[in-house]
């Protein structure tokens, strides 16, 4: 009987706990693709799914993993056959479906779209999940029909995954960023490296303000929430956009309507996980196109499959920075 390498969250009597070890082949879930996965990532999500600090993991056992990249080995799916390179993000993979820290994954063909042409399998996992959504954000705002002629882009928590890429697809799209971060000593060579033209503490915004607050930015990208996203709501300016991804200071927005109605400001959702294909494939090109493959370079890092599962609390605490690379195979 097959057995592959694999993390697994797994709730006792004792609550919920992770170990690294084996996993059969006949206990995978149901899919007409399988996988060998060869590179992984560490999203916010994972980290959440991984120390149970919330209720991500809805079935157990569990590998978590949000998103990866790999092979095919088997396919019954019209579009796939073995030896293609595929890539994953979404669809409750790690959550409800069992996930990518792991050497083979089963999914549903359709959940996966080819390798984007110009990235390997590594370049399209040091995106990722964080990377598509930041693509995603970038795209909800130019459709809203913003440019960086109307004013500076702020970007939240910008020396995460989501915010890294962000600050660089912004920059490169010709925006003026703003780099919103809390370590600011410690991370303002690398933000502007990205293309940030101006680094600020988080806690210009992370405190309660006020409903309106002075005119700042006409867009922005938040992977926090919370007060957070209130106070950039407040300091957006006249028909300017937020996309919202994140909720790394709370699920909760202790807002009032008054940018809505005030300023004719929108709140543009982003959801990653269920994405139709058109979308998510026009996102996957346009991270081809354009992200800079080395400014990618420069914000990631990498790290084996059997040492990810100890980086768990340090992406919730925000120790991390930029992207974590996970080689699997």
């Amino acid at each position: 009987m097959g057995q592959f390498k694999a993390w697994i969250v797994e709730k006792g009597e004792g609550g919920q706990s992770l170990r690294y070890g084996d996993f059969r082949d006949s206990d995978l879930m149901e899919g007409d693709v399988t996988v060998r996965v060869t590179h992984s990532t560490l999203n916010y999500k994972d980290g959440l799914a991984m120390t149970g600090r919330s209720p991500v993991v809805r079935r157990f056992p569990m590998i978590p993993g949000i998103d990866f990249s790999g092979i095919v080995e088997t396919s019954e799916h019209p579009e796939y056959r073995p030896g293609d390179a595929v890539v994953l993000t979404g669809w409750g993979v790690g959550e409800t479906h069992l996930g990518a820290y792991a050497e083979k994954a089963r999914v549903k063909g359709d959940w996966l779209v080819p390798l984007p042409e110009g990235l390997t399998p590594a370049q399209a996992m040091a995106i990722g999940t964080a990377g598509y959504t930041a693509m995603l954000c970038l795209m909800a705002i130019e459709r809203h029909g913003l440019t960086p002629a109307d004013g500076p882009a702020v970007v939240t928590g910008a020396s995460g995954g989501v915010g890294s890429v962000a600050v660089a697809l912004l920059a490169r799209a010709g925006w003026h960023v703003i780099a919103s971060t809390g370590r600011v000593e410690a991370e303002s060579a690398y933000l502007t490296g990205l293309g940030a033209a101006q680094v600020i503490d988080r806690a210009e915004l992370a405190a309660p303000g006020k409903p309106l607050a002075k005119e700042r930015w006409a867009a922005a990208v938040d992977a926090v929430g919370s007060t957070t996203l209130a106070n950039v709501l407040a300091a957006t300016k006249a028909d300017g956009a937020v996309a919202a991804c994140g909720l790394a200071q709370g699920m909760d927005l202790p807002t009032s309507v008054a940018p809505f109605i005030l300023r004719g400001v929108s709140l543009l959702g982003i959801n990653s996980v269920t994405t139709p294909q058109p979308k998510r494939r026009e996102a996957w090109a346009r991270l081809a196109r354009d992200l800079d493959l080395d400014t990618l370079a420069s914000m990631t890092t990498q790290v084996a499959l059997a040492d990810v599962g100890g980086l768990a609390e340090d992406i919730l605490a925000g120790r991390t920075r930029g992207r974590t690379l996970v080689t699997v195979g």
